[in-house]
């Protein structure tokens, strides 16, 4: 991501809808037969069920808690275009530090498809110098997807800058800039009102199949939901920090979906 985030487009494009979930769409709750043949006998099930409702129930594994400060110091944290130093204070966790173009942190023994991202972030009120979020399925170093924070913009006045808040990327395909040019306001939003730009914001990423959602903060509807976009679909998880930016992180947890 080496373009450096100076400039402001809006506008509406229809990039479409996303692709048919299992749970999407109308259903009728019925009486369904499913039979079974066990050793020549047929045997009629009767399920007074949704089916579609019951496909949606995907079950999740046991949510796994990473502390940052003890993989930083078992190094199984790698950080690519950014010093990984401990964080300073009473909440444990890592910085980033700052640098030209985007940097990662990643986090060995993170091989995630589909589920939850939860970790807390805290960046600066320094306009174009903080850019700070979440990193998975990773590719290779430069190949992977990203959900970040511009805490710059939470409480920006102009209402360009205040719409561009939080940002989904699948780089380098479909970096902020194309986005930003072909699908306007599509793929970035603004945050909470109370949100504070200087203070730790529990950023959640759930990942579907064809979607992904973003809850920056203590809101129980989606910041952003968008398309998912590209073919990734597994990969390490990464602390992400964009250019010019450094970042504290703190608390992550993966709930993957089983």
């Amino acid at each position: 991501m080496a373009n450096a985030e100076t400039h402001v487009q809006r506008g509406d494009h229809d990039f479409g809808q996303p692709g048919p979930l299992l749970s999407g769409g109308p259903v009728s709750t019925g009486l369904h037969r499913l039979v079974v043949s066990l050793g020549g006998v047929a045997v009629a099930l009767a399920l007074n069920v949704a089916w579609p409702a019951l496909a949606a129930q995907v079950p999740a594994a046991a949510t796994q808690s990473i502390d940052l400060a003890a993989r930083l110091a078992a190094r199984t944290v790698r950080g690519v275009n950014r010093t990984v130093t401990r964080l300073e204070g009473p909440r444990p966790g890592v910085h980033l530090g700052e640098g030209v173009d985007a940097g990662v942190a990643w986090i060995d023994a993170t091989d995630f498809t589909e589920g939850t991202i939860e970790v807390d972030v805290r960046g600066k009120d320094v306009l174009q110098q903080s850019f700070l979020g979440i990193a998975f399925h990773r590719k290779d170093d430069a190949t992977y997807e990203a959900v970040y924070l511009r805490p710059f913009n939470f409480k920006a006045t102009d209402p360009a800058r205040h719409q561009h808040a939080v940002q989904y990327v699948s780089v380098p395909a479909y970096d902020w800039p194309r986005l930003r040019q072909e699908f306007p306001e599509e793929f970035e939003n603004p945050v909470d009102a109370s949100l504070s730009p200087t203070d730790w914001v529990r950023l959640r990423v759930v990942v579907a199949a064809k979607t992904v959602q973003i809850f920056a903060g203590a809101v129980t509807t989606p910041t952003l939901d968008v398309k998912k976009l590209g073919d990734l679909s597994r990969g390490q998880i990464g602390l992400w920090v964009g250019n010019n930016s450094d970042g504290d992180f703190s608390n992550l947890r993966v709930t993957p979906v089983k």
